[in-house]
């Protein structure tokens, strides 16, 4: 029996499964066992095919390839290339010895190629764990070349992979893909007015917090949306690789190369319940999966399907997702922060009088009640929008530039990360939670006993109570103060209770 190594994949943990394979005596056939899916099965005519293009004859005997272990689901092309290793070696075509220590993912083609397949960066990091090499098709070779201390072989073709392992032409390391240059990002000092929203935009940025903006049409609410990428700060390393992950699951490496620009996901407002919490047959992940580590942008909330908003409400509370379906249970990061707009109304107009239709205030109170109390409750600010006037958008540019906000989020950045180095599991103000909310977001006797009475008076649940206490010391991190004070509280508090 010969042995080699692949992945199979469980959400964005890649799992060893042993590839055994066995000649036996008898009527010719391939079988393969261990649960396979369809693709797998398949497996069998593409190997044969490839086998032939390089004038190798297929054995008459009883060929079985057996998947390790059994009971785990086997899913995807790529389990071609190490069924053929196995059976190469079984042939006495390549070394015994040499594919032991190798996890090998590839699909081919029916003349011997290798096909590109996703997951490779998870792939990587599963083999350099288990300190083996990774052989894998070329244009997936730089995307796993980021997993430090693991070395990557990438073959264009099967013939190639034969030769290297024969020493015949031994095929280079791999090297890591370039960093992906960020986009160009839109200039905040564009929008007119909103001078407010704007505050409340850089609040969102500093601390991750979730963010609604409520007003009529035309008001520049997806406008902000779409410049808060232009002032949030990089990816650090490893939130880069926890991101690119998940994009590696999904498909979305682009030439194996990684961004350090934070992902900006804007789904429709027709999109299904696993498209965006992730599902489907493969149980993928969805869009707040792939917009770990950055923003969800949700344009027109109310018009979402109540289903998908509802899943929500989990997600955004403890930064991962499990995705349960019959034949599989995967977890996934989804640790986003959520921007979401919408109009007062189902025709836009309320709060004006002359265009508003005759169902005010019935129409708004109907329109937003589509957005649940305890998912509107899950909104650390909620800003309202207001048209802005035609004088306002005659006047030139005004206000600070993208760059300069943008050095303000970092600096506070800084100052969370150098907070949260002896804190497991925080990142951002938004992620304080248990003792160390009081040790670090507690504000002064001013503070508190504003934060008492407003509390009371408003009715605040125990979630938005401690989300003020966050929020105010993001607008303490960004006023370069220490502790958190009444002012910071009063502006906080002011977002939480906006109409």
């Amino acid at each position: 029996m010969s042995l080699t190594y692949s992945v199979a994949f469980r959400g964005v943990e890649a799992c060893p499964v042993e590839v055994q394979c066995a000649l036996a005596p008898g009527l010719p056939g391939f079988s393969i066992v261990g649960l396979p899916d369809k693709a797998v099965s398949e497996a069998k005519e593409r190997v044969r095919a490839a086998l032939a293009s390089m004038a190798i004859a297929f054995p008459s005997k009883k060929v079985t390839i057996n998947l390790s272990p059994a009971d785990l689901p086997k899913e995807g092309g790529h389990f071609d290339l190490p069924i053929a290793l196995a059976l190469l070696a079984e042939l006495s075509i390549i070394p015994h010895d040499v594919i032991l220590s190798v996890v090998s993912l590839g699909e081919l083609s029916l003349d011997g190629k290798l096909v590109p397949v996703t997951g490779a960066l998870p792939a990587a990091m599963t083999a350099a764990e288990e300190q083996h090499v990774l052989l894998c098709p070329a244009e997936c070779g730089k995307e796993a070349a980021w997993v430090s201390g693991a070395r990557i072989i990438a073959a264009k073709s099967l013939g190639d992979v034969v030769r290297h392992f024969n020493g015949q032409n031994t095929i280079a390391d791999s090297q890591p893909g370039e960093v992906i240059a960020p986009d160009k990002t839109l200039e905040l000092r564009d929008v007119r007015g909103q001078e407010r929203a704007k505050r409340a935009l850089e609040i969102a940025a500093a601390g991750r917090h979730h963010m609604l903006m409520v007003g009529p049409p035309g008001s520049g609410k997806s406008m902000l949306s779409r410049r808060l990428p232009g002032i949030l700060p990089p990816l650090s390393a490893q939130e880069a690789l926890e991101t690119s992950i998940v994009h590696s699951i999904a498909g979305l490496l682009d030439e194996g190369g990684i961004s350090r620009q934070r992902p900006f996901r804007d789904p429709h407002h027709t999109s299904s319940t696993a498209a965006i919490i992730g599902g489907g047959r493969l149980a993928k992940p969805g869009e707040v999966s792939l917009a770990h580590n950055g923003v969800l942008f949700m344009d027109e909330l109310p018009e979402f399907p109540r289903n998908v908003l509802e899943t929500l409400r989990q997600p955004l509370e403890t930064g991962n997702i499990m995705v349960s379906r019959a034949n599989a249970h995967v977890k996934y990061p989804c640790k986003f922060m959520l921007i979401a707009a919408a109009n007062p109304c189902k025709c836009g107009y309320m709060t004006d009088a002359e265009r508003a239709c005759a169902r005010v205030p019935t129409c708004g109170e109907d329109y937003m009640g589509r957005i649940s109390g305890p998912l509107l409750d899950r909104f650390d600010l909620r800003v309202d929008v207001p048209p802005v006037s035609y004088e306002d958008l005659d006047l030139p540019a005004n206000g600070d530039t993208s760059e300069t906000v943008a050095e303000r989020v970092a600096a506070a950045h800084d100052r969370q990360s150098a907070r949260f180095e002896a804190h497991d599991g925080m990142r951002s103000n938004a992620d304080i939670e248990g003792e160390a909310l009081e040790e670090i977001a507690a504000p002064d006797a001013e503070g508190r006993d504003l934060l008492l009475r407003a509390a009371e008076k408003f009715r605040m649940s125990a979630r938005g109570y401690h989300r003020v206490m966050r929020v105010a010391r993001t607008i303490a991190d960004l006023d370069h103060a220490t502790d958190v004070r009444k002012p910071h509280v009063a502006e906080a508090i002011s977002y939480r209770i906006n109409s």
